[in-house]
C-alpha cells in the first residue's frame, strides 16, 4: 500500500465483499450500512430470513449491493453452508465483522449451563466457526480483513455479566492469536471494544434510571453511545488506512474507562 494510494481513498472498500454477522438491527445494521456506503458489497447476515431481505432491500435501494445470508452463527453446519454458497456466488469475502451476540444478565450462580453457552456460542464460538469458514480464501488471496465486536466488559465486568465478560475476554484474545497466526498470509485481526452503546441490545440498562445516572456521571461526554459512534472505527480498520493495524483492541466508550 503506497501514500499515493491512501491519499486516493483512505476508507473505500470498493472491490470488496464485506460479511457482517448479526447485521439486521443495532449496531450491525450500522456498520453494514457503512461498508455499503464506502463500496463494499454487504453481505448480511441475522438469524431470520425476513429481517435480512428487508435490510438488503433497503440497501440495494440506496444503490448499494447487498445479499443476504441467513444463518446461526452457532450452528457449523448451518456456518458451512451458507459460506459455501456466499464463496460460490461472490468469489471471496474479504472483509469479515464478527458482530452477532446475545445477552444474559443473572448473577453467576444462577446461569443454567444452557444459558452460559448461549452468551459463549455466540460471542467467541460463533466468531470461531464463521472466520473459519472465510480465512481459507483469504489465505488464497493473501488479504483479509477480521474486526471482532469486543466489549469493555472483558477489562471492568459488572455484576451479571460474567457470562458475556468471559466471552468477550475471549473474543479479545482471539484476536491477538489471529493477528500472529494470520498476519503473514495478509490478513489483519482487530477488535473494537464499545462502552455502553444503546441499541435494543442493552434495553434492560437503559430502562434502569439509576444505571443510568450512574453510568452517565462517568462518561464525559455525559451521553449512551449510539451504534452510529462504532461504524466508523470499523470501517478503519476494515480499509486500506489501517494496514498496518494488526491485533489491536480499539476502546470506543466515551472516556468511561479513562474517568476511573
Amino acid at each position: 500500500m503506497t501514500s499515493s494510494s491512501i491519499e486516493r481513498a483512505p476508507l473505500s472498500l470498493a472491490g470488496r465483499v464485506a460479511l457482517v454477522t448479526g447485521a439486521a438491527r443495532g449496531i450491525g445494521w450500522s456498520i453494514a450500512q457503512a461498508a455499503a456506503a464506502a463500496g463494499a458489497h454487504v453481505v448480511l447476515n441475522d438469524l431470520e430470513p425476513g429481517p435480512v431481505a428487508a435490510r438488503v432491500a433497503e440497501l440495494s435501494a440506496r444503490g448499494h449491493g447487498a445479499s443476504g445470508a441467513a444463518f446461526n452463527v452457532t450452528c457449523e453446519a448451518a456456518v458451512g453452508a451458507a459460506m459455501e454458497e456466499v464463496l460460490a456466488r461472490l468469489g471471496a469475502v474479504d472483509i469479515l465483522v464478527n458482530n452477532a451476540g446475545v445477552q444474559r444478565r443473572k448473577m453467576f450462580h444462577e446461569f443454567t449451563y444452557d444459558e452460559w453457552r448461549a452468551v459463549v456460542d455466540t460471542h467467541l464460538n460463533g466468531a470461531f466457526l464463521v472466520t473459519r469458514a472465510v480465512v481459507p480464501r483469504m489465505m488464497e488471496r493473501r488479504y483479509g480483513r477480521i474486526v471482532m465486536l469486543g466489549s469493555i466488559a472483558a477489562r471492568q465486568p459488572k455484576p451479571a455479566l460474567a457470562a458475556y465478560a468471559a466471552a468477550k475476554g475471549g473474543v479479545t484474545s482471539l484476536v491477538r492469536a489471529l493477528a500472529v497466526e494470520l498476519g503473514p498470509h495478509g490478513i489483519t485481526c482487530n477488535a473494537i471494544a464499545p462502552g455502553f452503546i444503546a441499541p435494543e441490545f442493552t434495553r434492560a440498562l437503559q430502562d434502569d434510571e439509576a444505571f443510568t445516572r450512574r453510568m452517565l456521571d462517568r462518561v464525559p461526554g455525559g451521553r449512551w453511545g449510539q451504534p452510529e459512534d462504532l461504524a466508523p472505527a470499523v470501517l478503519y480498520l476494515a480499509s486500506p488506512a489501517a494496514a498496518f493495524v494488526n491485533g489491536s483492541v480499539l476502546t470506543i466508550d466515551g472516556g468511561f474507562l479513562a474517568a476511573g
